[in-house]
């Protein structure tokens, strides 16, 4: 049996099915990659949001495993939209990397007043923007030497970016600051791969489940199940970071007003990952009155 894995062509999208291959290297599996062309990659430079958002980077990847040209779907799973595509699966979460944001060129102490940070992240906007409302936030995109070229050009004064994209690409000794994911709360799924494949394939099911790890595919749980609540009529700024912690989860959620001007946070601990994420999205959204914010649309 050889296992086809579906993947983005971009330099980290393939460094990450490449690990994947390795783990299955491991254990005796033999795998191809199926290279996939997607959305996101053909429009670089305009702005994820435009274009959609989450799900630009994934659903020809996934139509690829649906049609059965491949066997299994390769993400980064903070690229995957809140819901699942019919007839797939997440079936694998191999263990997770730093889930962190971080600067490249300049910390933010070290960032003067009115200086200019890049990030294409609606997300890393609105937290910079709650932190420093001085800050000139512009757009960011392209692939990751790309982004990393723009620090120093065009009055870029730092760029954010994920913390596993850097050290998966080799990149991580440009990073000048971590930010704490406990007030920087990460997107959902950052850090973490999932693996889906086609529900009625039990033999790639039997096989992804050998490079599972627990702790990571639970974290991933709550988290999705945070943004699926918050569904389709959330277009604002919002985030969420779940760990594992005695007898059961955390997780942090957050979400913003787009300019940062309003900040509604939750931290909340359970023992059902999905009934966790769901909470903390209805604690958010209901109770503290996220869907009063601007850009709401239920």
């Amino acid at each position: 049996m050889i296992l086809r894995l579906a993947t983005r062509r971009s330099p980290l999208a393939l460094i990450q099915a490449r690990s994947v291959q390795d783990r299955l290297t491991a254990i005796g599996v033999v795998s191809e990659l199926v290279e996939v062309d997607t959305k996101g990659d053909h429009h670089r430079d305009t702005p994820l949001s435009q274009m959609g958002g989450q799900g630009v980077f994934a659903v020809e990847v996934q139509r690829v495993v649906a049609r059965g040209e491949a066997d299994v779907a390769i993400h980064s799973a903070k690229d995957l939209p809140s819901q699942t595509m019919v007839g797939l699966v997440l079936a694998s979460v191999p263990e997770r990397l730093d889930a962190a944001d971080v600067l490249v060129g300049r910390s933010l102490a070290g960032l003067g007043p009115g200086a200019t940070v890049a990030t294409g992240s609606p997300r890393r906007r609105a937290l910079l923007l709650a932190h420093r409302p001085d800050l000139n936030i512009v757009e960011l995109r392209g692939n990751m030497a790309r982004r990393l070229e723009q620090v120093g050009r065009d009055g870029v004064d730092a760029i954010v970016s994920a913390a596993a994209a850097l050290e998966r690409l080799g990149y991580s000794q440009q990073v000048v600051e971590r930010l704490d994911p406990t007030w920087f709360i990460p997107q959902v799924g950052q850090g973490a791969l999932a693996l889906e494949t086609r529900v009625e394939d039990t033999a790639s099911r039997d096989v992804l489940n050998a490079i599972d790890d627990l702790a990571a595919h639970q974290t991933l749980l709550a988290e999705r199940a945070f943004l699926r609540e918050l569904g389709v009529g959330c277009t604002i700024p919002a985030g969420a970071w779940a760990q594992p912690v005695d007898g059961g989860w955390m997780i942090r959620a957050v979400m913003l007003s787009t300019d940062g001007s309003t900040t509604l946070r939750t931290e909340q601990i359970g023992s059902d990952p999905e009934r966790l994420g769901f909470e903390a999205a209805v604690n958010l959204r209901d109770t503290k009155g996220g869907s009063t914010l601007p850009g709401w649309q239920k």
